[in-house]
């Protein structure tokens, strides 16, 4: 049986993720954020983990490296709603073996684990005008660490405008 910790701020997701997996021999811990994720990991051997990448105010890559710190041998696919190119590639250079858009099925979770490439499709389509935009802010920002400041000057917009094209879900084609 493979144990496999979800970690997700998302109750209902969690609990429903937890349920369906645990039907396909796995052993199936939940964590709310990186330090109760630990905290399991200290707890049991952990083989498998998936990821969000957004934690309320944690980072799910943050995450990603210390699990892989702490278990070098632990398999990680990271999932989130707001998926970027940039992030998708900073997961894999991580160490995640996959990166999920959500919403997800068991399947695709399971299938992540065993596909060590990228399921993500964001890249493999034309992309409209407002889509690359977000795509070239999210890299912006991930070139200054997450930091709004550095990331608005860099792009040569007011913070506020930045802020708020942030808080919005990605333009899908």
């Amino acid at each position: 049986m493979t144990n496999l910790l979800i970690v997700d701020d998302d109750a209902v997701l969690r609990r429903t993720l937890m349920r369906v997996l645990s039907r396909h021999h796995t052993q199936v811990f939940t964590a709310v954020d990186s330090a109760s994720a630990m905290d399991l990991c200290e707890q049991h051997v952990i083989q498998r983990a998936l990821v969000d990448l957004k934690l309320g105010e944690e980072s799910g890559l943050v995450l990603t490296t210390d699990l892989l710190n702490h278990n070098r041998d632990i398999e990680i696919v990271v999932m989130t709603g707001y998926a970027s190119i940039a992030t998708a590639i900073n997961a894999i250079k991580l160490g995640a073996v996959n990166y999920l858009t959500k919403p997800v099925s068991a399947e695709d979770i399971l299938n992540a684990f065993v596909e060590t490439k990228p399921q993500s499709d964001i890249s493999s389509r034309a992309m409209s005008p407002k889509r690359l935009e977000w795509e070239h802010i999210q890299r912006v920002l991930q070139e200054h660490n997450g930091n709004i400041s550095q990331t608005a000057k860099a792009l040569n917009m007011h913070r506020r405008t930045l802020q708020r094209k942030l808080k919005k879900k990605p333009v899908q084609d």
